[in-house]
């Protein structure tokens, strides 16, 4: 089965990715591209996992949470005032 590109933006995208490739064809510019984006998608990492790595990490340097903690006082104290 062909792939016949209709738009004249994207068949220029494909001259581009040839050129910038060396593909020997515009077909095997296409194929690369989407393998390419194909495989990024499948390792990209979910935000919400990120953010929980990123929380996991900043718990561990911080130390316990602390519920009853005061940073009014803290501060005064800290400014001496």
């Amino acid at each position: 089965m062909s792939l016949y590109i209709r738009d004249d933006e994207v068949d220029a995208l494909a001259k581009k990715v040839q050129q910038a490739t060396k593909a020997p064809t515009k077909t095997e510019a296409v194929r690369r591209a989407l393998q390419n984006e194909l495989a990024r998608a499948e390792q990209a990492v979910p935000l919400k996992e990120r953010v929980e790595k990123i929380q996991d990490s900043v718990r561990a340097k911080m130390g316990p949470n602390m519920p009853d903690f005061d940073m009014k006082k803290f501060t005064d104290e800290m400014w001496e005032v």
